[in-house]
């Protein structure tokens, strides 16, 4: 009997990727067919096989319930395994019961994922407890987005108003001053502590603390939309002292990251535990160099050389993997010395078990080439620089002047990426950044060939370069800007440590200064 597939309705939780659970991972990794809200976070799509059909669902992905509803059941019945993956947990205000209901009526084996709800999410990442033996023993969930004076509003009010313990309303932001006054027309003394969390649990998570009485002109003052929620009860009073994740030391920072897809994985990642909000622009990616005959004369050359000089992580990985597909072991490499600039370059020669003769300290030609000079002499030395198809003339020529014999040999080429994930260009361009982050002297000239660098910083004065090193500050200065930033060791993780310094010392843009209104608030 042939199989008729699947259909999973899994939790994505409440905005962090973090948040998801194992068996939501595991089944976006085997899934034949992703549909997927709008608000659902990017992060999570990594997780899909590039084979997989993934379905965008929302307010600007046109697909009615009833639409989404046959679209489940039609992918199941051609024996797909189809995970609908839903914001915060199926089950609560995600009409996630309806969709389930549709799958048992048409007979779909169908399975349901909880996920983290907003509902204790966002105030757990506000620094509020929903309950605590001090305050109260329970809580109590409504949505308030119904017109409160509404002929047809089925919420009772007075009866929510006497209920003890907290109050959590969801989907309510825009008829706060509405509820909140019926409320304390039903008895809540207007004192009641209260507060409203927007885009919680992310890196744009926004909060406002007040009182039942006050809290719909904070929210309006602070330009709080939807998607929010408020809590309302004593336990707001504890925030002060529990709020962790808007204390953390890049949190309210918009930080633009240019690297290619694949590499800016984990710099993002570490910035988003710094609680900076992360705008992924890669601008970049690696294919092969346009003519491979100086890589193939450099393999069949490889005794004759006395050094390998490798300039970045690329570099390593593009060597090799054109090294193994003519070669089957690694000896085949022979005697040759190798040197490595910077340590993220040295680790990826290291991962493949092989030894860093040398590894200068600094990406300037005159440092590289006075690095080689010192280790031995140069003069007369076949040298080999393995590297991008239109590097910096700089360095060969240092160590030609030096007596070395150079061949600069192309293993990968860099051109440019046009697509970012989730609509993080439009936001880039209709909200700007605090930092935009630069790692390479070719993520610069791509990224200002698709967004004019010097008119974005025009638009937002707030908006400041950081660098990750000597040569891609000097990609800014050609285009007559200066880094606000340089990392002192060039590296992620050194760039990340300069962040941080500059938020320490007040390096940062300026926070006072009026952020533009994202068009959809």
């Amino acid at each position: 009997m042939k199989y008729k597939g699947a259909v999973y309705l899994v939790g994505a939780g409440p905005g962090d990727p973090g948040l998801l659970t194992l068996r939501g991972a595991e089944l976006l990794r085997r899934a034949d067919v992703v549909i997927h809200d709008l608000l659902v976070h990017p992060d999570l799509l990594r997780l899909t096989s590039p084979s997989a059909e993934v379905i965008a669902r929302g307010k600007r992905a046109e697909l009615s319930q009833a639409q989404l509803n046959n679209l489940m059941i039609s992918k199941a019945r051609e024996g797909k395994t189809v995970v609908r993956l839903k914001g915060g947990d199926p089950y609560i205000f995600g009409r996630g019961g309806e969709e389930a209901e549709a799958l048992a009526a048409a007979n779909v084996y169908f399975e349901v994922v909880p996920g983290v709800s907003s509902v204790a999410a966002a105030p757990n990442y506000a620094g509020i407890p929903l309950t605590h033996r001090a305050y109260c023993s329970s809580f109590t969930v409504f949505t308030a987005h119904e017109d409160p004076a509404g002929s047809q509003a089925v919420l009772r009010y007075e009866q929510i108003a006497k209920i003890p313990g907290t109050k959590v309303a969801l989907m309510g932001t825009d008829r706060l001053a509405g509820w909140t006054r019926l409320l304390i027309a039903h008895g809540m003394p207007p004192e009641t502590p209260a507060a409203t969390i927007r885009w919680g649990t992310t890196g744009k998570q926004k909060s406002v603390a007040g009182t039942l009485a006050t809290i719909a002109d904070l929210a309006a003052e602070n330009k709080l939309s939807p998607p929010a929620l408020t809590i309302v009860g004593d336990v707001v009073k504890l925030r002060g002292k529990l709020n962790w994740f808007e204390r953390r030391p890049l949190f309210g920072r918009r930080v633009a990251v240019t690297r290619a897809r694949g590499q800016a994985v984990e710099f993002s990642r570490k910035l988003a535990e710094l609680g900076a909000e992360i705008l992924e622009i890669p601008t970049i990616q690696f294919v092969p160099p346009s003519d491979k005959r100086d890589i193939v004369d450099a393999l069949l050359s490889l005794n004759a050389y006395d050094w390998l000089v490798f300039t970045s992580a690329n570099g390593v990985t593009a060597f090799f993997e054109i090294f193994f597909k003519r070669f089957q072991d690694l000896r085949d490499i022979g005697g040759v010395k190798i040197a490595a600039v910077g340590p993220a370059t040295a680790a990826r020669v290291r991962d493949l078990r092989l030894q860093v003769d040398l590894m200068p300290d600094k990406f300037a030609a005159a440092a590289v080439a006075g690095a080689l000079a010192r280790h031995s002499s140069v003069e007369n030395s076949k040298i080999c620089l393995l590297r991008a198809e239109t590097a910096d003339p700089d360095l060969p020529r240092a160590l030609e002047k030096l007596g070395a014999i150079v061949d600069d040999v192309a293993v990968y080429k860099t051109v440019s990426e046009t697509e970012a994930p989730s609509g993080a260009d439009r936001q880039l361009l209709e909200d700007g950044a605090d930092w935009i982050t630069f790692t390479s002297g070719s993520t610069v000239q791509h990224f200002h060939a698709r967004f004019d660098l010097a008119g974005l910083l025009k638009k937002f004065p707030r908006t400041q370069i950081a660098s990750i090193g000597p040569e891609t500050s000097q990609a800014v200065r050609a285009l007559g800007l200066e880094p606000a930033l340089e990392a002192e060791e060039h590296t992620t993780d050194g760039l990340i440590a300069a962040l941080l310094r500059a938020t320490q010392t007040g390096q940062e843009p300026d926070r006072n200064r009026k952020r533009p209104r994202p068009k959809d608030e």
